[in-house]
């Protein structure tokens, strides 16, 4: 069947109700009618032609025309779509009364093969102009001959529709109509994530849940589910839009019922106090189906964050409780002091000490021996949920493995003194009370402060630094003669900041020279953590043992590369100055 013996209007008809059944730009489906029609044309006129098809939008009249670039005559690999300029030229010369000039945009490629952007081209159209031809020659120079890049357009006969044709012409449109309906919910979805939405459940495939978006689907996986939850078909539920991504099979919308941030929505939703940002949830960690916890400050004094969220007789906490199938919500108020928060975080536990390390990020609680259960929750869920809220390892102790902890740090110091000062255990233990750790506390400290320990006078004082001054000393001639006997290296020895003990533990890991010195990283001398698939693990720093901050480690490795001339002292930016920078910096954007 011949496309001209059907109604030309029919194409326009069919398009508008496909769009509409669709809800799609009516466009985009009359640009796959005429990519299957150009696809049947060419297997027709041969696919090494480039034949295109253009649909008028107001007749439905179909134009076929071959399309021919000008290219130069050695670059010239398929004759039927590429043409030389002089035949071009000669082309154009022979139907200088039927011929009319307009432009088009064509792509631009990168060396990737992606498109990059796109410029106008002219296109010799080898036919009488029409009105609405003529309104495109506006503008546009008539007279120059074809150049490189132009492109020859001359009509060519319409095609007869065989069976075989129209088939393959239909799962063109098919294929072009589903590409347009899955960028359609790709683009109504992409900046959803983070909303909730209220869908009908379609069915089941493996343990996940199929919903209807309308238009499109989504996907509620096995583990973004409540344990308890089942679902059949036409049941509405409301889920979070987690992620939506564009892959091989179409956009992918993944919703969730155990993410965070689909109960911090609900309550959202449920106060209005919160959407209105006078109350902020600030952290949310959940064990679905189970327990959660949050955390809310409120920017208004004369409103209780956790009254707001709880509600007049519980009404409004109780709605969250009921849409996550009875699980338990613990609201807990926020607080700047991560100490003071996670006291806050453990209840109903009660907590007797916190002992904070802001550097390994790891907090000790202390609790009485009734509570440790308590504490510690159902197989650890309390102090776990503690630890996602708060954003720190959680090491819980009970009063009695704290107070052996203790006894055993005080029978180690004690024999520490006893053994490198020459003391009785008595004596030993009174340094340990007033707060003496180590040696050089002893060795170096004002000897006001040993004075007002019971029985302890000025000459007394005076010896007891001068044995660990002697015995520091010692450590230290043999931890350099030690280093010396690893390969240190006298521009290494003589830096300002390095201890014998610290040239010890360099040389043995190999590092002897300044140069070698200058090239650690911070974290290689101080330490730090890394975080992988979510657990944190420590990395342990060749000087850390010797309490050398980051900070620190930083400056030291900064002045080696200065005395080596790798860097410009003024180039040289401490800490200091940097806070100074970052506090000016908000009054100069102001200004």
């Amino acid at each position: 069947m011949a496309i001209t013996s059907a109604n030309q209007l029919e194409l326009l008809q069919i398009a508008d109700a496909v769009a509409r059944e669709k809800m799609i730009d009516p466009g985009l489906v009359i640009e796959a009618m005429e990519e299957s029609l150009a696809r049947a044309a060419k297997s027709r006129y041969g696919s090494e032609m480039d034949i295109r098809v253009s649909i008028d939008r107001r007749t439905g009249q179909p134009t076929f025309t071959r399309v021919r670039a000008v290219t130069e005559d050695d670059l010239i690999e398929n004759e039927k779509a590429e043409i030389s300029p002089k035949a071009a030229q000669q082309t154009v010369a022979g139907s200088k009364n039927d011929m009319f000039v307009t432009q088009t945009k064509v792509p631009v490629y990168g060396e990737e093969g992606q498109q990059t952007g796109t410029h106008q081209v002219r296109v010799f159209n080898l036919r009488r102009p029409t009105e609405a031809d003529r309104k495109r020659m506006d503008g546009v120079d008539q007279d120059t001959p074809p150049q490189l890049g132009d492109l020859l357009s001359d009509q060519v006969p319409p095609v007869d529709m065989g069976r075989i044709a129209a088939q393959s012409a239909k799962q063109v449109i098919l294929q072009k109509v589903r590409e347009a309906e899955r960028d359609k919910q790709f683009e109504e979805y992409k900046d959803r994530v983070g909303q909730i939405v209220n869908v009908a459940v379609k069915r089941e495939e493996y343990g996940n849940v199929i919903v209807d978006l309308n238009p499109g689907e989504g996907s509620l996986r096995r583990n973004d589910k409540i344990g308890r939850e089942t679902y059949r078909p036409g049941d509405r539920v409301r889920v979070y839009i987690k992620d939506v991504r564009r892959e091989q099979r179409g956009p992918q919308v993944f919703l969730s019922r155990t993410a965070p941030e689909f109960m911090v929505e609900l309550f959202r939703m449920e106060v209005p106090e919160i959407y209105d940002g006078v109350i902020e949830i600030k952290a949310c960690a959940r064990d679905p189906g189970s327990r959660a916890k949050i955390a809310v400050i409120s920017y208004d004094s004369s409103i209780d964050p956790v009254g707001a969220c709880v509600g007049m007789r519980g009404s409004r906490v109780q709605a969250v409780v009921n849409e996550l199938q009875g699980e338990k919500i613990d609201i807990i108020p926020w607080n700047d002091d991560a100490p003071t928060f996670l006291v806050n975080a453990l209840q109903p536990a009660e907590v007797t000490k916190v002992v904070l390390d802001e550097e390994a990020e790891r907090i000790e609680v202390v609790v009485p021996e009734e509570q440790l259960s308590l504490a510690i929750g159902r197989r650890g869920q309390n102090v776990r949920l503690a630890s996602q809220l708060t954003g720190l390892d959680i090491d819980i102790l009970t009063e009695e493995e704290e107070s052996k902890r203790r006894q055993a740090e005080f029978e180690e110091r004690t024999k520490l003194f006893m053994d490198t000062l020459d003391l009785d255990e008595f004596f030993a233990q009174l340094l340990v009370s007033e707060g003496f750790t180590n040696l050089e506390e002893v060795a170096y400290v004002e000897s006001d402060e040993l004075l007002v320990i019971d029985g302890v006078d000025e000459d007394t004082a005076t010896e007891l630094q001068a044995r660990a001054r002697d015995y520091l000393e010692a450590q230290n001639a043999k931890a350099l003669e030690t280093a010396r006997a690893n390969g240190l290296q006298d521009d290494l020895a003589n830096f300002e900041g390095l201890s014998p003990q610290m040239l010890e533990a360099l040389t043995k890991d190999g590092v002897t020279t300044l140069e070698e010195f200058a090239t650690c990283a911070d974290w290689e001398l101080a330490g730090g953590w890394t975080v992988e698939n979510g657990e944190r693990t420590k990395d342990d720093g060749l000087l850390e043992p010797f309490g050398i901050t980051l900070e620190e480690a930083q400056d030291m490795i900064m002045t080696a590369r200065v005395m080596l001339g790798w860097v410009e002292p003024e180039d040289v930016v401490g800490p200091a100055e940097d806070e100074d920078e970052a506090a000016l910096q908000p009054e100069e954007a102001g200004a």
